[in-house]
């Protein structure tokens, strides 16, 4: 557990909400939740020369956050963030900004070698630079024994089938929630069957440890070649749901590593997104007890 280090690689950003800016983008929410549980996170992005490029990375200093953040001359990323009446949030992701043009440095190349896990999404594939320096990190990552979780995150329309083809590809455990599952059979054509039988496919078409299946309020699956572990989800008391799904793959990721079942993994994951829930924002402090269930 010493030498593990676990990446989210993708967008930085602020979430512009109705009450004022909130730091976002889902490899900062995954990497900060994956450091309360205690081990070694990285967020790799970039922001630029600008105010709000200083700020997110001041704020990563608060959170004593590690990060591989380099200042490239593009606007720092912003997403208007409107809630509708069940506080679930719609985005408006502004183009061509900072975490589009990722550049891939030796440093990165450096981490990337001494990298135990990463996640990554199809929003920061959006652009070809950072899509690049995304595909030249996985491939730079050890052969052996590492995570490569493609968190698919579909938002507006920045998304191709190839790119997802490529991820589907170069991950080993996949996480998508129904929604994304629809589009994405569509997409490749298996509409018409239930969701469990197009899980089973995507994990067996593309050698798949493991298939992480959200499904809100109904629950989520975990599936892996030959079992599924089904969990319910909690009844909270919903603040908003910004954020969750990263802390759901952060405790999984967490769990996963410090050698947890995945039954285990999987029901700390569900308990964590609940409380995350519960609470403004995408980065709460988490509970001890929570926290505590991950073997140092």
């Amino acid at each position: 557990m010493n030498n593990t280090i676990v990446v989210g690689m993708g967008e930085a950003l602020w979430d512009v909400l109705p009450e004022g800016k909130k730091l976002g983008g889902a490899p900062a929410n995954f990497a900060y939740h994956v450091s309360q549980f205690g081990l070694d996170s990285r967020v790799v992005s970039a922001v630029g020369d600008d105010k709000l490029g200083v700020e997110i990375l001041d704020n990563f200093r608060e959170k004593q956050l590690n990060c591989m953040i380099e200042i490239v001359p593009y606007p720092t990323g912003t997403v208007q963030v409107e809630l509708d009446a069940e506080g679930i949030p719609c985005y408006d992701i502004k183009e061509g900004v900072a975490w589009d043009n990722i550049p891939y440095t030796p440093a990165l190349e450096g981490l990337a070698r001494q990298t135990t896990a990463v996640c990554f999404g199809s929003l920061a594939q959006r652009s070809v630079v950072s899509r690049e320096t995304i595909n030249q990190f996985l491939d730079a990552m050890p052969k052996e024994g590492t995570l490569k979780v493609f968190d698919i995150n579909l938002r507006q329309g920045f998304y191709t089938k190839e790119i997802l083809c490529n991820s589907f590809s170069k991950c080993n455990i996949l996480k998508i929630n129904d929604e994304e599952l629809v589009t994405v059979s569509r997409m490749f054509g298996y509409p018409g069957i239930d969701l469990q039988d197009k899980c089973w496919i995507l994990l067996a078409k593309y050698n798949l440890k493991m298939l992480i299946l959200t499904c809100g309020v109904n629950g989520s699956y975990v599936f892996t070649p030959g079992n599924v572990s089904f969990v319910e989800t909690p009844r909270v008391e919903v603040a908003d749901t910004v954020g969750a799904g990263d802390s759901f793959t952060a405790a999984f990721v967490s769990s996963i590593l410090s050698g947890l079942s995945i039954g285990e993994a999987h029901k700390l994951a569900v308990e964590t997104s609940a409380y995350v829930c519960t609470q403004n924002g995408a980065m709460p402090v988490l509970p001890q007890s929570l926290k505590d269930r991950v073997i140092k």
